[in-house]
């Protein structure tokens, strides 16, 4: 289907031809609109273009005015102030735009993007052998939505999670694997990601005691990390036990964030050995990259230490081995040159903003970032706990992403069981639900708040039926579709001849801003404009109830039909969003 022309697109295009036949010298100028408290919208770029042609803002305004075609989209334009234009829209417009979003049932009337490209997007990296904790939560939910917004508006997207699956760590593990075969054996067949994590754990444990305390293990994980790093067939086999057994953990915990992580996606340190010398060849060979007290170092003149000096990015240490920034920028030519990206994006924390700044900088020097090609980091903050300092337990310890997201599913489960009886619903249901509401809980927290913002980690709030909370607008979900089930014999059917109610119109001004607000999310990496467009959506609904009944016998059966599409548009809307966020809406709750 044919994308829909929103509201806000047709006054801009009559205001605009009426701006050019006004004042022929300003060519294609912009009207400047925008939703306004004082009429639908304002539109405030008159000002400017009277100043420029030296003419009065208020008189250019009239001549404007009676330039603009009204009737079928427009209502009334009235000049305000020092020339500003307030515009009105008819009702008539509003029903039949919104009409038009409703027929488009797959997409709500949103476009796709004009010139999509292929964007490679960096997220959910977690370390092999290591437990996923909070900070690894934002990495995945940020970036699980993104992926959702990107690819809604047709861009072809690429996933990768860049696991931390090579190190000199690795030694220890493998050495003691070799000298304990068992450790690692899976008892009884099939295994789950909290035993797999278990074995690891207990496994790391051991390691490290036995590498502290005995300097002969240590001298044999020595060795054997240059096994592995020379390709050694025993030494990579043990290596790809470890990183099989975590991504089994892995798995469970994506699983449990409702999040689909394919295994072809996750690209590890390790996918970029093969690429480290030429990457470092070619820098070394075009003069970006140069060496200093035996390293490898790119030089930057804004980046310098507390003592002045110039801090550099190591790419090649002294000793032969490979920094991260080796292997990062390996990727970029990976992605850039093999998966043809347009737009690389890393959501990563905002306290690696200084390697990524130079990475990229270190990319573009040696022409592998161009106009064409270019690298963002998304940057997210720290999760805080309610203290409003970085989130640990009583003990100290970081938290482990598992039991937080055991614990928000429990919270949920809890009030959606205080609910039930009243709706009805089965045991199986109060857990599935219960699972929806604390994992949405958990994400919509995140996502509500910009990326590069610390936010608290408050459970109490997180799962409250009031306020910004997912739990609000799943609810607001769920009402509306109880409200149809007991529509009976009445079917949602928009009536664009009649007037609506100023709560109608609000509702409907907004869900018209649905398309308008996605392009704009898509564009920022911005979910958290989304999740405030989809927390007003749901606020005006209550509004709409407060003021409008939908079912009611006192109603003409087109209002009961034109209120049911009003309700139902605002459903898949608001189910739209969600699952744009990766957040489930329950029909029932």
């Amino acid at each position: 289907m044919a994308s829909v022309t929103s509201l806000t697109a047709s006054v801009h295009q009559r205001l605009a031809d009426a701006l050019s036949a006004a004042l022929p010298e300003a060519g294609s100028a912009d009207p400047l609109l925008r939703r306004s408290d004082r009429a639908d919208f304002q539109a405030n770029g008159i000002l400017a273009l009277a100043k420029k042609a030296k003419a009065n803002p208020r008189e250019l305004a009239t001549q404007v005015v009676a330039q603009v075609a009204s009737g079928d989209v427009i209502k009334d334009i009235e000049v305000s102030g020092p020339g500003f234009l307030n515009i009105t829209i008819t009702d008539k417009a509003i029903t039949e735009n919104l009409a038009a979003r409703y027929a488009d049932a797959d997409r709500l009337g949103v476009p796709f993007a004009e010139h999509p490209g292929t964007t490679v997007i960096d997220y959910a990296q977690p370390n092999v052998a290591k437990e996923m904790h909070v900070g690894h939560l934002r990495s995945a939910v940020i970036g699980d939505a993104v992926v959702q917004i990107l690819e809604f508006v047709g861009e072809s997207v690429v996933r990768r999670h860049h696991i931390g699956d090579w190190g000199t760590q690795f030694g220890m593990l493998i050495q003691y694997l070799i000298e304990h075969p068992h450790e690692l054996d899976h008892k009884g067949g099939e295994v789950s990601g909290e035993e797999a994590m278990s074995n690891l754990n207990r496994l790391y444990k051991a390691a490290r005691v036995h590498f502290d305390s005995d300097e002969e293990f240590k001298t044999r994980a020595r060795r054997r990390v240059v096994d592995l790093q020379a390709g050694d067939p025993e030494t990579l086999a043990l290596w790809q036990v470890f990183v099989d057994e975590s991504k089994i953990y892995f798995y469970s915990v994506f699983d449990k964030l409702d999040m689909q992580i394919r295994d072809a996606d996750v690209v590890g340190e390790s996918g970029y050995n093969d690429m480290l010398d030429e990457t470092c060849r070619l820098l070394e060979e075009s003069g970006v990259a140069v060496r200093s007290d035996g390293a490898l170092c790119v030089f930057f003149d804004d980046v310098k230490g507390p003592d002045g000096n110039p801090v550099p990015l190591i790419v090649k240490k002294s000793d032969g081995g490979y920094g991260y920034a080796a292997t990062d920028l390996s990727a970029i030519r990976d992605r850039v040159f093999n998966l043809k990206a347009s737009t690389l994006l890393y959501v990563v924390d905002a306290r690696q903003s200084l390697h990524f700044k130079m990475v990229f900088e270190t990319a573009r020097r040696a022409g592998w970032l161009n106009d064409d090609v270019k690298a963002h980091q998304l940057a997210f903050g720290t999760v805080l706990g309610k203290d409003g300092k970085p989130f640990k337990t009583r003990e100290g310890e970081t938290v482990r992403l598992v039991d937080l997201l055991d614990e928000a599913i429990e919270r949920a489960t809890t009030v959606v069981r205080e609910k039930a009886e009243k709706v009805g619903l089965s045991e199986q249901e109060i857990v599935e639900n219960g699972r929806y509401v604390g994992i949405g809980a958990v994400k919509y927290a995140d996502l509500s708040t910009s990326a590069v913002r610390d936010y608290k980690f408050d459970l109490d709030q997180m799962v409250s039926l009031n306020g910004d909370t997912s739990v609000y607008l799943q609810y607001a979900y769920a009402r509306i579709k109880s409200i149809l089930r007991k529509a009976g014999e009445a079917r949602p059917l928009a009536h664009p001849e009649l007037e609506l109610a100023p709560a109608e119109r609000e509702l409907g001004l907004h869900l018209d801003r649905f398309a308008e607000t996605i392009a704009e999310v898509a564009a920022e990496y911005a979910p958290h404009k989304l999740a405030a467009y989809l927390y007003q959506l749901a606020s005006l609904l209550t509004s709409f109830y407060d003021k409008c009944q939908v079912l009611s016998d006192d109603n003409p059966t087109e209002v009961v039909e034109n209120r049911l599409f009003l309700v139902d548009l605002t459903a898949r809307t608001l189910h739209q969003g969600m699952a744009l966020l990766g957040i489930r809406t329950p029909e029932r709750l």
